[in-house]
């Protein structure tokens, strides 16, 4: 059977909110075709991908009772299942040239993305639904550099402009990390030749300034100066090259 007219969680125990009588007449009782008109879910309706509890896990929201879902060890799948309503509920964009469209009964559905009208396939619902344009303006403008990236923190999805060369900070647990190797490894190979030339400067120096700085204290302070930088940079050096690396998923 084609998938356009499957849902996409089999098994399920639903609870419809809408049901349909049969037919006064025919010994089978047939239901009645019922036309619908709905929009597909667009990508700015999807969920966000993660929403970290108190304790950590990765948690969203039903869309249809609202009920908190936990997704450990489901987040590569497309969809999850409601414990509550028994529902499904998108976590991913759907695949390529496919769409998401949920019936009025709440079945969730995909479909190709140039379907017009598809057939909600439940027993008691059988409604024919017929498919509206996406609104031209619901995918996002497409920025240069832009990524969804996974925090390594508590593996959340957010947005990131890698073309930023700065550190991002995650919006759920808001730990900071880099997104890449590469720029941690810049930074920190960056502090280090600092480091090694400020400590080559203070060396030179106090040697070559040890003899006058016997009459002349203030010069003491030019050495601390310099060590002291010295600790600085190599201190931020080390942080840099120690730094957790949140991975990219792809452009947006």
């Amino acid at each position: 059977m084609d998938n356009e007219k499957s849902p996409l969680l089999s098994n399920q125990n639903e609870s419809y909110t809408q049901q349909y009588g049969h037919s006064s007449g025919g010994a089978e009782g047939d239901q009645q075709t019922t036309y619908v008109t709905v929009p597909p879910i667009g990508p700015d309706e999807l969920p966000p991908p993660y929403s970290p509890s108190p304790h950590g896990v990765p948690m969203i929201s039903c869309k249809v009772c609202g009920f908190m879902i936990d997704i450990t060890g489901r987040r590569e799948q497309h969809v999850v299942k409601c414990s509550s309503c028994n529902e499904a509920t998108p976590i991913k964009s759907a695949p390529p040239g496919k769409k998401y469209v949920r019936c009025p009964c709440n079945c969730l559905l995909i479909c190709k993305s140039s379907s017009q009208r598809i057939a909600c396939p439940r027993n008691n619902c059988k409604r024919v639904i017929n498919l509206t344009p996406a609104p031209a303006n619901t995918l996002p403008p497409s920025v240069p550099g832009m990524c969804q990236v996974s925090c390594v923190h508590c593996h959340s999805l957010f947005l990131f402009n890698t073309l930023t060369n700065a550190l991002a900070r995650c919006p759920h647990c808001r730990k900071v990390s880099s997104v890449g190797q590469q720029f941690s490894r810049c930074r920190g190979t960056m502090y280090l030749i600092a480091a090694l030339f400020m400590l080559a400067l203070g060396l030179g120096v106090t040697f070559g300034t040890f003899a006058y700085a016997a009459h002349n204290g203030g010069i003491y302070c030019v050495y601390v100066g310099a060590f002291v930088l010295f600790i600085w940079l190599l201190c931020k050096a080390v942080y840099y090259f120690t730094m957790k690396v949140s991975s990219i998923e792809g452009p947006i």
